[in-house]
């Protein structure tokens, strides 16, 4: 009886149990907070590599010049993520207004959204075509011209640094994405950009 009751008392190796419950939480706890603190100093590094790359963007020479402005950003990207994988779009627009604006639209029911049969005013491309449809986005692709507006967005793809994902069932591959709107500066008459009244029954 001796023994059981000091048996029943000896606390040896208490500690060891105790951590092995709070060891896996604790664990993923802290992967978490490196993963999280990756993405964030990833973000901040893309944003701040486009914020870089915007100055360049709005001079008369981007035309010509955007592979390298992309590479300079896709450096800047894989020296934090090798893995990365970056995608650019640039679309340009009349004024700071416009940017991911819709065509405008002849509202007939008033339900703030463009219906088949309503008239809307379909905008003309660089060339002076129309393509007849209502678009989401007024926008057109590629740098434009002088004064200008550009939203010039990059996206990156990278696999997981850390295993998290296997551990709470989320996806492996990280997406993320930065953007920055810029004026072209003046180096020319900036074009216009006339619109024409398109009506479901015109041929």
């Amino acid at each position: 009886m001796a023994f059981l009751r000091r048996l029943a008392s000896d606390q040896a190796g208490v500690t060891v149990v105790e951590f092995a419950l709070v060891a896996p939480v604790f664990l993923l706890l802290l992967v978490g907070i490196f993963d999280l603190g990756h993405m964030v100093y990833s973000r901040s590094v893309l944003q701040g590599a486009m914020q870089d790359a915007g100055r360049d963007s709005s001079l008369e020479s981007a035309s010509t010049a955007q592979a390298g402005i992309d590479a300079y950003v896709t450096s800047q990207v894989q020296a934090v993520i090798p893995s990365a994988v970056l995608e650019f779009e640039r679309k340009n627009y009349r004024d700071f207004t416009k940017v991911g604006m819709p065509e405008d639209i002849v509202d007939k029911n008033n339900n703030d959204q463009y219906d088949e049969d309503e008239c809307f005013y379909d905008t003309f491309d660089a060339s002076g075509n129309r393509n007849g449809l209502w678009d989401k986005d007024i926008g057109r692709d590629g740098v434009g011209g002088a004064n200008d507006v550009v939203l010039f967005t990059a996206t990156t793809t990278y696999d997981r640094v850390f295993p998290l994902w296997r551990l709470i069932g989320v996806g492996q591959e990280v997406q993320i994405s930065a953007s920055t709107v810029l004026r072209n500066q003046p180096f020319a008459t900036q074009s216009q950009r006339p619109t024409v009244l398109v009506c479901p029954d015109e041929d």
